[in-house]
């Protein structure tokens, strides 16, 4: 979904001026069309996290907090806190935590290699050792409804991160279409922004604790 100034201005709730400064100064990611600014949703929500900047996304106006915590609760529920996630580098990485996914083995298979190939383009670490991988143009499934699988590390990899930090844990998201799997990347990016969240995921909670933490917030 492209963006001009105006609405990244309104995602942020913050002045035009400001989305050009960040663009200047910030690495605000953007491309120009005749001459004119141009966003891409999902890369304003990757930045958004990685620079802790509150992002009102579409998504995000549509639903109150708690709503945001109640639907990425069921998703994360559907796809499960998975452990003992190893690889030699992010491609095998992926590789491994495609393999935990509620997918017939096929689409495990495609999961992984469009995500491996995402990765070598650009990151999707998005700060603090948290990575979001997800192609460019968001991959949907014939699920019934979105899933996030939590995938923790063995060991922390290098993902190539803006913040220098190793990875140690992936969320990877699957939906049944485009507008769900950009609503649920809003959820994410603001259940990220929550401290007590980031640091739930920093520690390795227990996945119960995790959804507790959820159940209790929404």
């Amino acid at each position: 979904m492209e963006l001009s100034v105006q609405d990244a201005a309104r995602a942020f709730d913050v002045p035009e001026s400001t989305i050009l400064l960040w663009v200047q100064n910030e690495g605000l990611p953007t491309f120009c069309i005749n001459g004119r600014y141009r966003f891409n949703h999902v890369d304003l929500l990757e930045w958004s996290s990685l620079h802790k900047r509150s992002m009102v996304s579409a998504a995000a106006r549509e639903s109150a907090r708690g709503i945001q915590f109640a639907r990425l609760s069921r998703a994360l529920t559907a796809g499960g806190v998975h452990r003992g996630i190893s690889g030699a580098d992010a491609a095998s990485i992926l590789a491994s935590a495609a393999e935990r996914l509620p997918l017939p083995k096929a689409d495990r298979a495609l999961a992984a290699e469009v995500l491996a190939e995402r990765e070598k383009h650009g990151t999707t670490a998005v700060g603090d050792g948290i990575a979001i991988p997800h192609p460019r143009s968001p991959l949907v499934f014939p699920i019934e409804a979105p899933v996030v699988a939590l995938c923790f590390l063995d060991k922390p990899a290098d993902f190539a991160a803006a913040d220098g930090k190793p990875v140690f844990a992936l969320f990877i998201l699957l939906t049944p279409t485009v507008r769900e799997h950009l609503v649920l990347l809003a959820d994410l990016a603001a259940a990220l922004h929550d401290p007590r969240f980031r640091a739930a995921v920093a520690r390795r909670a227990p996945a119960d604790e995790i959804l507790a933490f959820m159940t209790a917030a929404s």
